[in-house]
C-alpha cells in the first residue's frame, strides 16, 4: 500500500498534445507543472503553458526526451514530487520508472516490475494464460529449430503467422496460408530476423483474418481495487498505427463487454498492476477474442473513454499516484452515448503517407458543442523530423454513433492547418465511407477500401455538387470584387444596375466536368443555383477576397468547406473529398480545348529526396546496377524509416550523401549514368 503524499509539482516527461493535456488537468487540481524540452521545442505550446520549463539538450530524442538522467536531474532541481511520462518515449521503460522511484519521486504509472513483466512477449502470454485469459493459439515460447517449428505449425493449422521474437514493426513477419509454403517462408523469416536483430527465434501463431482490435481501459489503485471503464474499438489502422477510435464498439454485446472487462481486470491483478492501463484484444470473424498485449500507460485515445464516462483519466492517474483509493466501484461506472476520435498527423496520404515537416503558418480549430480538440500546436509551431507525426486529436460525442460520426465530420471540415500537409481529409474520408458507416470494421479496412491514399468508391453526387457550388460562388464573387474595384467612382453616378440574370459556368473538378448556372436573387446573399440542372437554394456570408473557410446554407444543410488557391484554380475540401476546380465561362471552355497541352517532365538521372530527414543507410555504391523499384537509401523522419527506391533501371554514378546526414525535400541523393545499362543476355 502506497503512503499518501501531496502532489504540489509534477514534471511532464513528454511533449506535444499529451503534455498540454496533462498540464490542463494539473491546473484544475492546482498542481504546478514543469515542462522539459529540446532546443527546437523551446517555444512549443507545452513549454508556454507549463509553470516552469527545463532544457534537456539537442533535438534528437536520445539527447532530450529519451535522456533519463537529464529528465531526473530536472525533476529534482525543480523540486517535483512526481514524473508523468505521458505516452511514447519513456512511458513504458521499466528502467526509467525504477530510476524515478529510487530518486525518491513518484512515477505516475505502474510499478517497474509490472512494466517489465507485461513488456515481455513470453512472460505476458504466460501471465494471461495463468489468469484464464485466452491467447492466440500457438506455442508460448519462441522456436529456432526448423523441425520443431514445422511440428508446431502442424498443430496450429493454417493460415499461420511467423514473427521474430526479438523485434517488431513488421520486420520478418510472414503469413503462411498453406503447408507447401511453410519451409520457404520459415527460411526467409529466419534470415530476415537474423540480419535485422541478430536472433533467429520465431513466434508461431494462428493468423487471424480480418480481425477487429478492441481494448479495455483499466484502473487499479494501491488498495487492491481494480475496475474497467469499458472498451474502445481501434480497428481502423495503418501500419499497426491507430487512426480512428470509438467507444462503444458495434461488435460487443453487454455480455461480451463484461467478459472482456473481467479478463482485463484479472490480468491486471495477476501482474500486480497499479494506475491506468489498457488490455488489448483481437476478435476473429467468429466473435472469439484473444489477448494481444497490455499497454502500461495512458493511451492516445483515452479522450473517447472520458467522453462517455465523464471521468478525467489523468486526474485519476494523479490521485492513484498520490496514494488515494479509486473514488468509485465497478458498479458505479456509468457510460453514456458514443464518442469517436480522429488522429491528425503531419503526413501526406497521396505520397504513401510520407511525413511532412515545416512551420504551421495558419491554424484554426473547430469549436462547438460536443467537440474536443487535444492539440500540441498553434500558428508558428515547428513540426520537426525528430518526433512522431501526431499533431492533434479531434474527438466528438453524440447520443448515438451516427450523431458522434456526423459531429466529428463537421469538426474536421472546420479544422484548418496550413504550413504542413496533414491527413485531415484522409481521416474524414474514412468517416464518410459506406463501410465505416455500416460498422463493418477490421484492421484491413484501409487496405480494402483505399488505394494510394484515396477511397476506391466515388463520393456522393450531393458532396460533389456542394463542393462545385462553393468553388463557383467564390470564383464569381471574387471576379465581381475585382470588377467593382476597377470601376472609376464617376461611373456610378446616375447609373442603374442591370437586371439580374443567370450566369453560366463550366467547372472541371479533376475527373468530373459539370455545368453550373447561378442567379443572384433580390434578397441579399441569396442565390438560385443549378448544377447539371439539379436546383439548389444557397445563402452565403459576406465574401472576402481570399476566404479560407466558408460555411454556406444549401437547402436545409449548412456545410463547412476549406478552400485553397493555386493561381486561377480553387481547391475545395469537404467531407474527406478534395477537388481542385477549374472554372470557365462557356467561351473560355471552348477555347481551352485548343490550348497546347503541357509537356511531360523530362526523365531525370537523379534520385531526389522525397522528404526532410536523416540518412540512415545507403544500400548501393557507384557502379552498381539498380532496377526500377529497388530500395537505394533509407531516411528516418518522425520516428519512421522510409526507403527511397530507384525511379528506373540505371547504373549508379555518384552517391552524394552519407549516413547520419540531414537532407531536405528535393535534395539530390545520388546520380545515375546517362547511358542505359547494357542488356542482359541469358
Amino acid at each position: 500500500m502506497r503512503e499518501r503524499i501531496m502532489l504540489e509539482k509534477v514534471l511532464i516527461a513528454n511533449r506535444g498534445e499529451i503534455a498540454v493535456r496533462i498540464i490542463r488537468t494539473c491546473k484544475q487540481m492546482n498542481i504546478r507543472t514543469v515542462a522539459v524540452h529540446s532546443e527546437i521545442d523551446s517555444r512549443s505550446r507545452h513549454v508556454q503553458e507549463a509553470d516552469e520549463a527545463s532544457l534537456l539538450g539537442g533535438d534528437r530524442p536520445e539527447d532530450s526526451y529519451l535522456n533519463k538522467s537529464k529528465i531526473l536531474e530536472s525533476a529534482l532541481k525543480h523540486g517535483c514530487q512526481a514524473v508523468h511520462p505521458g505516452y511514447g518515449f519513456l512511458s513504458e521503460n521499466a528502467a526509467f520508472a525504477k530510476m524515478v522511484e529510487e530518486a525518491g519521486l513518484v512515477f505516475i504509472g505502474p510499478p517497474p516490475q509490472a512494466i517489465m513483466l507485461l513488456g515481455d512477449k513470453v512472460a505476458s502470454k504466460k501471465l494471461a494464460l495463468g489468469a484464464g485469459v485466452p491467447v492466440v493459439p500457438g506455442p508460448v515460447e519462441p522456436l529456432s529449430d526448423p523441425a520443431e517449428l514445422i511440428r508446431a505449425a502442424e498443430g496450429v493449422g493454417f493460415p499461420l503467422l511467423l514473427k521474430p521474437a526479438a523485434g517488431g514493426g513488421g520486420k520478418g513477419m510472414r503469413i503462411v496460408r498453406e503447408r507447401k509454403e511453410l519451409a520457404q517462408a520459415l527460411q526467409v523469416c529466419q534470415e530476415e530476423t537474423r540480419k535485422a536483430f541478430g536472433d533467429d527465434r520465431i513466434f508461431l501463431e494462428r493468423y487471424i483474418e480480418r480481425p477487429r482490435h478492441i481494448e479495455i481501459q483499466v484502473l487499479a489503485d494501491a488498495f487492491g481495487r481494480i475496475i474497467h471503464l469499458g472498451e474502445r474499438e481501434c480497428s481502423i489502422q495503418r501500419r499497426y498505427q491507430k487512426i480512428i477510435e470509438e467507444t462503444p464498439s458495434t461488435a460487443l454485446t453487454e455480455e461480451k463487454r463484461e467478459m472482456l472487462g473481467r479478463w482485463a481486470c484479472d490480468l491486471a491483478r495477476a501482474a500486480g498492476y497499479r494506475n491506468a492501463g489498457t488490455v488489448e484484444f483481437i476478435m476473429d470473424s467468429k466473435g472469439d477474442f484473444f489477448f494481444l498485449e497490455m499497454n502500461t500507460r495512458l493511451q492516445v485515445e483515452h479522450p473517447v473513454t472520458e467522453w462517455v464516462t465523464g471521468l478525467d483519466l489523468v486526474e485519476l492517474q494523479l490521485r492513484i499516484a498520490a496514494g488515494e483509493p479509486l473514488p468509485l466501484n465497478q458498479d458505479q461506472v456509468r457510460r453514456r452515448g458514443w464518442a469517436m476520435e480522429a488522429r491528425i498527423c503531419a503526413e501526406d496520404p497521396l505520397r504513401n503517407f510520407l511525413p511532412s515537416t515545416g512551420i504551421i503558418t495558419r491554424y484554426a480549430v473547430p469549436r462547438g458543442k460536443n467537440i474536443r480538440v487535444d492539440s500540441g500546436i498553434e500558428a508558428g509551431s515547428v513540426v520537426s523530423v525528430h518526433y512522431d507525426s501526431l499533431l492533434a486529436k479531434v474527438t466528438a460525442w453524440g447520443e448515438t454513433r451516427e450523431q458522434a460520426r456526423e459531429t466529428l465530420i463537421q469538426a474536421l471540415n472546420g479544422y484548418h492547418v496550413e504550413g504542413v500537409i496533414t491527413n485531415l481529409d484522409f481521416v474524414n474520408s474514412i468517416l464518410t465511407h459506406p463501410a465505416f458507416i455500416a460498422g463493418d470494421l477490421s484492421t484491413d479496412f484501409i487496405a480494402e477500401h483505399f488505394e494510394e491514399g484515396r477511397r476506391k468508391v466515388p463520393c456522393s453526387t450531393e458532396t460533389l455538387h456542394f463542393m462545385v457550388i462553393a468553388a463557383t460562388l467564390v470564383y464569381h464573387n471574387r471576379n465581381n470584387l475585382v470588377r467593382e474595384s476597377l470601376k472609376p467612382m464617376a461611373s456610378h453616378v446616375g447609373q442603374t444596375s442591370r437586371p439580374a440574370e443567370w450566369v453560366n459556368y463550366k467547372v472541371k473538378a479533376e475527373k468530373d466536368i459539370l455545368d453550373i448556372r447561378i442567379f443572384k436573387k433580390n434578397v441579399p446573399r441569396e442565390w438560385n443555383v443549378l448544377v447539371n440542372e439539379v436546383p439548389y437554394q444557397v445563402k452565403t456570408p459576406e465574401f472576402e477576397f481570399f476566404r479560407r473557410r466558408l460555411r454556406l446554407k444549401i437547402n436545409d444543410q449548412a456545410p463547412m468547406f476549406r478552400l485553397y488557391y493555386e493561381g486561377n484554380f480553387i481547391g475545395v475540401a469537404y467531407n474527406g473529398e478534395v477537388r481542385t476546380c477549374e472554372i470557365y465561362t462557356p467561351r473560355e471552355w471552348t477555347l481551352s480545348r485548343y490550348m497546347p497541352k503541357p509537356k511531360a517532365a523530362e526523365d531525370r538521372n537523379e534520385l531526389l529526396c522525397p522528404m526532410p530527414g536523416l540518412v540512415v543507410t545507403i544500400l548501393v555504391k557507384p557502379g552498381d546496377r539498380v532496377f526500377r523499384g529497388q530500395d537505394l537509401i533509407s531516411i528516418e523522419s518522425m520516428k519512421m524509416e522510409t526507403f527511397v527506391a530507384s525511379p528506373a533501371d540505371r547504373v549508379v554514378e555518384a552517391v552524394l550523401v552519407r549516413p547520419g546526414q540531414p537532407v531536405e525535400t528535393g535534395q539530390v541523393l545520388m546520380t545515375f549514368k546517362k547511358e542505359k545499362p547494357p542488356a542482359v543476355t541469358v
